[in-house]
């Protein structure tokens, strides 16, 4: 293991992080979650950096970061939908969008060609607002700021950005995937 390693390093330690906020959240013990939230959002900007800064990427970065990401979301969706404090329909939305994305990329990994992890702009504003909408319901359960216009707001800017980002990212795998066949049928 070499300094290198670093940045995956930092994103398995917040793939274990997963477990113990989903534990928090479902039994109500949203301070501990919140700071253990913060510590994976820390972690995911400080492997970041040294990734980008030292120039320590790799394709199992690219694959292990946005993964530690979605399953810290998806574990925090789903348990606030549990305990009723997301719609159910939103993280319907929000799993469905991350299941077709998954089954599009091992498809495409596959089937098709090497996978590069590549997330576009608006799958980064809906990883944003997602992790924001988390960070505003949770507070709200610790502090009772009556954040609920916010939380709505938010609840609708995931929506749109879930759904938006999961139709950019079916249509833009698509053309690739018929890029490539296409050139594979051309070539001799």
């Amino acid at each position: 293991m070499t300094r290198r390693d670093l940045p995956n390093i930092i994103s398995v330690l917040r793939i274990v992080l997963v477990i113990p906020v989903a534990w928090l959240l479902w039994h109500e013990r949203f301070m501990q979650a919140l700071y253990l939230f913060a510590v994976a959002g820390c972690s995911d900007a400080l492997d970041g950096y040294l990734a980008k800064r030292n120039g320590w990427t790799s394709w199992l970065g690219g694959i292990l970061d946005p993964l530690a990401d979605k399953l810290l979301l998806v574990a925090s969706y789903f348990t606030l939908g549990g305990l009723g404090l997301l719609p159910l329909w939103l993280v319907v939305a929000v799993l469905a969008r991350d299941a077709i994305i998954v089954a599009g990329a091992t498809a495409y990994h596959f089937w098709v060609a090497r996978l590069e992890a590549d997330p576009t702009p608006l799958s980064k504003l809906n990883t944003l607002a997602q992790i924001v909408l988390v960070l505003a319901v949770v507070f709200n359960e610790v502090v009772d700021l009556a954040l609920q216009p916010l939380i709505t707001a938010l609840i609708y800017a995931v929506a749109v950005t879930t759904l938006g980002s999961g139709a950019m990212y079916i249509i833009a795998w698509s053309r690739r995937a018929w890029r490539v066949k296409q050139a594979d049928k051309e070539s001799p």
